[in-house]
């Protein structure tokens, strides 16, 4: 018994998921946020007006002006050229972190659900406790144990989101491994292995690619919120996280320069939460179906 939809029905779901997604405009606008957003980071290159790192002490905290649109640091630093360059880290740092997570969280899920009994018992006991730790304590405290770098940070928010993703997959899992098709495949002798990847995965994608558009978001405040307290990526390389930490001694006299990069922050998670609300609604199938 074949899972996939055949190319008609393949079409068919494919354009009522097109239609459901432009029923909410919000998640079109979140769409061309995050587009903006990662067009900046990619251009950061060829669009920075100056090198994030330069330093220029005669424009030591310039306010913004025809030279430096945003404003320069305390280091004579441009504003928006560090904003652009921190947003390649700020984004790659979220992106990849939520992949790894979602990756590990999901291969642990699936194999918990399907398996069962002690399997389930070991795998969701070891996520529980992971779970009960805050996300940024957790980032925190591996950060702090293996040190702040962006190798590191990166493993450490992949940590913080796999156990949510071993939840999410575990859940419909349960109730996936019952199906007919399921059991068609166990008939014909399909091993765990073919009827996890083949059968269940497909299944559970959609609410992971839902999860893990929030996830990001959240992603990117950890990220920044671990910058901030210092257990980010190292000076003089750009994050907006620090560089709110870094003009957060100067807030009330010079405050753009925390300002404009807590701005970048708020638009980017605004961006992924919006999408993820319009994927929710697309992918959900008794809105597509109605």
């Amino acid at each position: 018994m074949s899972l996939f939809p055949k190319a008609g029905g393949l079409r068919r779901t494919i354009r009522d998921t097109i239609r459901v997604f432009n029923r909410n405009k919000t998640s079109w606008a979140g769409l061309v946020l995050l587009l903006f957003m990662v067009s900046l980071a990619v251009l950061a290159p060829w669009i920075s007006p100056y090198d994030p790192i330069d330093q220029n002490i005669l424009e030591r905290l310039s306010p913004a002006s025809a030279e430096h649109l945003l404003g320069t640091d305390h280091f004579g630093r441009d504003i928006l050229s560090r904003i652009l360059w921190g947003a390649r880290i700020s984004l790659s740092v979220g992106t990849i972190s939520v992949l790894m997570g979602m990756a590990v969280g999901t291969v642990l899920g699936i194999l918990a659900g399907y398996k069962g009994k002690y399997w389930d018992y070991m795998i969701m006991g070891v996520m529980d406790v992971f779970m009960a730790i805050p996300t940024l304590l957790m980032g925190l405290m591996v950060v702090a144990v293996l040190g702040p770098n962006l190798v590191n940070l990166t493993i450490a928010i992949a940590l913080t989101v796999a156990p949510r993703f071993a939840r999410i997959a575990r859940a419909p899992t349960i109730s996936i491994k019952n199906r007919d098709f399921v059991e068609a495949g166990r008939a014909m002798g399909f091993s765990d292995l073919r009827i996890m990847a083949g059968h269940i995965f497909p299944n559970i994608l959609g609410e992971l690619i839902v999860m893990g558009s929030l996830w990001i978001a959240t992603a990117v405040r950890i990220e920044a919120s671990l910058s901030f307290i210092g257990l980010g990526v190292k000076p003089p390389t750009p994050t907006w996280g620090g560089m709110i930490r870094e003009g957060f001694q100067n807030i009330l006299s010079d405050p753009w320069i925390s300002i404009y990069p807590g701005i970048f922050i708020l638009i980017t998670v605004l961006a992924f939460n919006m999408l993820g609300d319009g994927l929710r609604d697309a992918i959900d199938p008794k809105l597509r179906n109605s």
